[in-house]
């Protein structure tokens, strides 16, 4: 199971030189990957709960946030080896010819190191800001990741959608990675399961207790099989948003939460679900507000796994 860990990119703890030391000591430490997340604004009057928290309020980390891609292209410049994912990128916020060429020329500077997570959001007070509907989501990310993959994999590009249109044209350069950098694809309907079972290279799960991802792991690769493909190929990769705490927390915690030995016990059972991959996120963690406290805590969930 590969391991990775999301840099200090918002909170307290993010600064450029958090974000290139953090990116550095994970490539030292040994994650096989640095990843960074999307936010657009922090609405001080919420039109939606916030899914990651039991009462629903925003995190106070979402007060500062830096770009992901610009997040990524600074990490790139100053790692090696070290993948360089997204998760996620929320497709409502974008435009899919733009974000090709950006995550196109990531890739080629990066020497071919990117992996594209992809999301729907699921803020409205962001989809209000950015200009776009909730509503056919499902619809206008079926054809975004279609944009993408075309403008990747063929030359001349054309593609006539319902949302989108590129005319008949070149858009070089192609990325490093061939067809295209693996698509992890995010979501927990049966819509977003069976576009990660058809179009992507994984399926992207946060927040979902083991018994549910064991069960959705499953309906995935019936999907899967049923689309024709080798279920094998879509594999699982889970984020970890970290609570640690000194005590122990009761049965009903959520998962990656509580002391060091509950959360052993998390990552053991999700190398025993089969995932592929594991990143951790410290930033939730209480007491990490500085790049010294992140840092400390990148160094203890290495030990840990």
């Amino acid at each position: 199971m590969r391991t990775g860990i999301v840099l200090p990119q918002i909170g307290p703890a993010s600064s450029p030189e958090a974000i290139v030391r953090a990116a550095q000591r994970a490539e030292a430490l040994g994650y096989d990957g640095v990843w960074v997340t999307d936010r657009l604004l922090y609405p001080l009057q919420p039109q939606t709960p916030y899914p990651g928290t039991p009462d629903g309020s925003l995190p106070a980390v979402y007060r500062r946030v830096f770009d992901p891609l610009e997040t990524l292209a600074l990490a790139a410049a100053h790692t090696r080896r070290a993948s360089l994912g997204t998760s996620v990128l929320d497709m409502p916020f974008y435009n899919p010819v733009v974000l090709a060429r950006r995550l196109t020329t990531l890739d080629v500077l990066s020497g071919g190191r990117l992996r594209v997570g992809l999301g729907q959001g699921w803020s409205k007070d962001e989809y209000d800001a950015v200009g776009i509907a909730p509503q056919r989501l499902g619809r206008r990310a079926d054809e975004f990741i279609q944009v993408l993959t075309a403008i990747w994999t063929t030359d001349p590009v054309e593609f006539h959608g319902r949302f989108f249109h590129v005319p008949r044209s070149i858009i070089q350069p192609k990325p490093v990675q061939k067809p295209h950098p693996p698509l992890y694809l995010a979501g927990y309907v049966p819509s977003a399961l069976r576009r990660a079972a058809t179009l992507a290279s994984a399926w992207h799960v946060v927040g979902v207790p083991l018994d549910g991802m064991r069960q959705m792991s499953e309906a995935l690769r019936t999907m899967a099989r049923d689309a024709g493909r080798d279920p094998a190929t879509v594999e699982v990769v889970v984020r970890a948003n970290l609570h640690i705490t000194e005590a122990p927390l009761g049965p009903d915690r959520w998962i990656f939460t509580g002391t060091l030995d509950q959360i052993r016990e998390d990552v053991a059972a999700t190398r025993q679900l089969g995932a592929a991959e594991l990143i951790f996120d410290p930033t939730f963690s209480p007491g990490v507000d500085s790049e010294r406290e992140f840092v400390a805590a990148m160094e203890t969930i290495r030990r840990l796994v």
